[in-house]
């Protein structure tokens, strides 16, 4: 008897999912380099490096942006305001380290936080970048400022995103989702179950 599937991503979504881990890769490659002057052991133009690495972090969030515009943004928008709205059970799920009991939604606590710093990180980074490159339109400490809060921002940044594939490697449901857009509903009853009765809701009404 075949399992029920459920849609959770659309093509858009995983679309931009990939387009984001493709830059962001990128941008670890380009930077590799040009903090340790190597890139294991071999030697590239610091110049090329540098022009790779600034458009990649300019176009980063460039697919986001664009995804939420537009009557194609419908599915990325309604679960942005998923990942940003926090109930009572999550922030004490949260604050208990996963002890506490929870009715998950689409996106658990722990995926919305990765989110959210990964989402603030980013644009701290960006801003730091775009004034490390044109560093004559900015102040002395600025720039200087702009220096270690770039090199410490990317560190962080390294550790969330480790983090985020070691989880999504583990959960390999999760992980198929983001390329075919579906799960089971045997996953979902066990993994986001308040996600799950939302859909199956708006199924009813649509066949209503």
């Amino acid at each position: 008897m075949a399992t029920t599937q459920r849609v959770r991503f659309d093509v858009l979504e995983r679309v931009v999912h990939w387009l984001s881990a493709l830059l962001f890769a990128l941008l670890v490659v380009t930077a590799i380099p040009l903090y340790f002057g190597s890139l294991f052991g071999a030697r590239l133009p610091r110049f090329s490096l540098e022009q790779v690495h600034l458009w990649a972090g300019i176009a980063f969030p460039v697919p986001f942006v664009l995804s939420l515009l537009g009557p194609w943004g419908r599915q990325m928008r309604r679960d942005v305001r998923r990942v940003n709205y926090w109930t009572r059970e999550e922030i004490a799920w949260l604050r208990s380290l996963g002890r506490e009991p929870l009715e998950a939604d689409k996106f658990n606590p722990g995926q919305k936080l990765n989110a959210a710093l990964v989402a603030s990180s980013m644009t701290v980074m960006l801003v730091t970048g775009l004034i490390l490159k044109w560093f004559s339109l900015f102040p002395l400490s600025w720039r200087e400022g702009s220096t270690l809060v770039h090199d410490l921002g990317a560190w962080l940044i390294v550790a969330l995103i480790t983090g985020h594939v070691v989880m999504g490697l583990s959960h390999r449901d999760a992980l198929s989702s983001m390329v075919t857009g579906r799960v089971s509903e045997r996953w979902a009853e066990t993994n986001a179950p308040r996600w799950l009765r939302d859909k199956t809701g708006e199924s009813d009404s649509q066949g209503a």
